[in-house]
């Protein structure tokens, strides 16, 4: 369930880099408990969006306001990158997975929860000396990397190379090992590129899953998604935002979204008619002996 205020809020994006603007005025929200997609053509500005989001770029103009279910707010255009993922809890895939391919499945899920043990270790000595309360972040680091390998369905390969799996596996991985950093907000790249049909289903079912689950601390997780499957997209999303050359032009549910006249033009073009002066539209409509009278 969706709480009253949002989890996030995009307030007047602009991105601009020199003389290109790659977002324009950009306001929307997304919240709690709800899988919120931002869809548009190649080159509609929704990467950028993503990248201001987890502070891999700093907005130009714009504010984002990220709200914990505590009540604490982020202003994340104000924040350090890394401290969006390590304190305001936002986790980001990538269009290109980015596992560690040489280390095995399972520690690709510990790694995810480094902050959370070097913590646990008061950064190294606790950890050298086996102090009880590393050992038991330890043992809460192990238990929820496998809650998540179950999850996804690859407790079997716990002790495989990441590498070594499956493309569609490796999807899994990665969306498993951003969910054990315990995010608030889970930013996902173009999760279905290259799955066949089987996989994106089981795509959806996780995504779905994480947006439904309470967690351990009694909230619900929000899903921040771009996507150019739009079966996925239209089956799971609660909440759809278009960009079109860096603009909002829709913002809805996906029945409203899908049947939005300026959506339908982005991806498929204004009509040939539309742009051709009255007199020459009504000539190409003519009869062809009526033109050849003429």
């Amino acid at each position: 369930m969706s709480t009253d205020k949002p989890l996030l809020t995009v307030e007047h994006l602009t991105m601009r880099f020199g003389g290109l603007v790659a977002n324009n005025d950009v306001s929307f929200e997304a919240r709690a408990g709800e899988i919120t997609a931002l869809i548009g053509p190649n080159g509609a500005g929704k990467t950028t969006l993503f990248n201001c989001v987890t502070g891999f770029y700093t907005p130009t103009v714009g504010r984002l306001t990220l709200r914990h279910p505590t009540g604490k707010e982020f202003l994340l255009e104000r924040m350090p990158g890394y401290r969006i993922a390590q304190l305001a809890g936002v986790a980001r895939t990538f269009q290109n997975i980015r596992l560690f391919s040489g280390m095995s499945v399972l520690e690709n899920l510990i790694v995810a929860q480094h902050n959370k043990l070097m913590r646990a270790s008061t950064f190294a000595i606790g950890g050298l000396l086996g102090f009880p309360s590393y050992r038991k972040a330890e043992h809460e680091a192990v238990e929820l990397a496998k809650y998540w390998l179950e999850r996804v369905r690859l407790t079997e390969f716990a002790d495989w190379e990441a590498g070594n799996l499956p493309y569609g596996a490796q999807r899994r991985l990665e969306i498993a090992r951003a969910m054990c950093t315990e995010p608030v907000l889970l930013c996902l790249d173009e999760p279905a590129a290259g799955l066949n049909p089987r996989e994106s289903a089981e795509l959806a079912e996780i995504l779905t899953f994480i947006r439904d689950v309470q967690t351990p601390q009694g909230h619900r997780t929000g899903v921040l998604l771009i996507e150019h499957d739009m079966s996925v997209v239209m089956r799971i999303s609660d909440h759809v935002v278009v960009l079109d050359y860096g603009r909002k032009i829709s913002d809805g549910d996906p029945e409203h979204v899908k049947n939005d006249p300026a959506v339908i033009r982005a991806y498929l073009g204004e009509d040939e008619d539309e742009a051709l002066p009255p007199e020459v539209a009504a000539d190409l409509h003519m009869p062809q002996n009526a033109q050849k009278g003429a």
